[in-house]
């Protein structure tokens, strides 16, 4: 099953039987397990890019996503560890999402 690019965390609601990918491109991949062997992608949410940091809370059926802005790409030195950009101070924020109605399957 394809998913969004740079996967960080996996999640699986027993209680609305859907899967949830969460990518560094900005996106979440949903999808619904019809059976044990079987995923069918219900939807590819847009979030922010690298809001990948996420958790599920099974109760509400709410997933939670980490997010911040960025400051621009460091200059690479060649032969030095890989530099990453800084978050910008004041920038973090959750983003919450959660389904509007269940789904017939």
């Amino acid at each position: 099953m394809p998913i969004g690019q740079g996967v960080d965390a996996n999640a699986f609601d027993p209680g609305t039987q859907l899967a949830f990918s969460s990518c560094g491109d900005g996106t979440v991949t949903i999808a619904h397990e019809d059976g044990p062997d079987k995923l069918t992608v219900v939807q590819t949410l847009k979030t922010e890019p690298r809001a990948k940091t996420m958790a599920l809370d099974p109760r509400t059926h709410k997933i939670y996503l980490a997010s911040a802005k960025f400051e621009a790409q460091p200059e690479q030195t060649p032969g030095a560890p890989r530099q990453r950009p800084r978050v910008v101070p004041g920038s973090f924020k959750i983003l919450i999402y959660g389904m509007e109605k269940t789904l017939d399957h």
